[in-house]
């Protein structure tokens, strides 16, 4: 049975960290599949990758603040990130009795990618194509698909994929009723100091004025191009929320103004 609506799920940061704001995002995931909407989870896992990289000797690189990602590195991704954390997050949601199935960016092909050459981060991807093909058929199942970020590159091998930007790309490929970005803030920031400077609303082509501007910056940035691209590319409507807030995907399914930054589609644009 087709679902009534797609809700595609940035899931990451603090929401991961927390055992009582994971069971939260858990819990309102499971009910947002059993009111009848179909459901993506995206998610990253950074800090279980680090270490795992740790325990394996595996160097930990920065290059201008994004993960610098050899080949060992790769290997390490394809078992935390693909393996630990996913199948973690599948069994949560089992267990709250959703069905939900742990994938990757490799399989059926939903991520192909290229290196990424502007910075050269080693194996990294850039998206070039996004199959919704495996995701459709696990949503017209009933099933909540969780999706990891590593994708198959155009030579064969492996490639790690920011999150923010594959999420963005597969909330745009399934032309998602809402696409929700979770982060360790309130939203987006004119002071980055100062939570009561938030941006409630902003249209999609104003983000990279406002990344110029200073106002955008940092680990915001991937999250906010990642929703601008998702609204230009067929996303019907997108937002960052604060994931360290219990329960505020359900909040804001409730009301989209009440919590997080709203971010107009351009369509909508006056």
């Amino acid at each position: 049975m087709d679902a009534e609506r797609i809700v595609v799920i940035k899931y990451g940061g603090a929401a991961m960290q927390g055992e009582g704001l994971k069971l939260g995002v858990i819990q309102d995931v499971s009910r947002l599949a059993a009111s009848g909407a179909g459901v993506v989870l995206v998610h990253g896992g950074g800090p279980e990758l680090t270490a795992l990289q740790e325990r394996l000797g595996i160097e930990t690189r920065f290059v201008d603040g994004l993960r610098y990602t050899d080949e060992g590195t790769v290997d390490a991704a394809l078992m935390a990130l693909c393996g630990k954390v996913n199948k973690d997050l599948v069994r949560l949601l089992e267990n709250e009795g959703q069905k939900a199935a742990g994938l990757s960016g490799i399989d059926g092909g939903v991520l192909r990618c290229v290196r990424q050459a502007d910075p050269d981060l080693g194996f990294v991807g850039r998206i070039e194509s996004v199959d919704t093909g495996l995701l459709r058929v696990l949503l017209n199942a009933g099933y909540v698909p969780v999706v990891s970020t590593v994708g198959l590159g155009a030579d064969g091998l492996a490639y790690n994929v920011n999150a923010d930007t594959a999420a963005g790309r597969i909330a745009a490929a399934l032309a998602a009723d809402l696409y929700i970005t979770m982060s360790d803030v309130p939203g987006v920031l004119r002071d980055a100091g100062d939570q009561a400077t938030l941006i409630r609303e902003i249209r999609a082509f104003e983000v990279e004025q406002l990344i110029g501007a200073g106002y955008i910056s940092g680990g915001m940035i991937p999250k906010a191009r990642g929703v601008a691209d998702a609204l230009f590319r067929g996303a019907r409507a997108a937002l960052i929320i604060d994931g360290r807030v219990p329960h505020a995907l359900a909040a804001c399914l409730r009301d989209r103004e009440s919590i997080g930054t709203v971010f107009v589609k351009p369509d909508e644009e006056g």
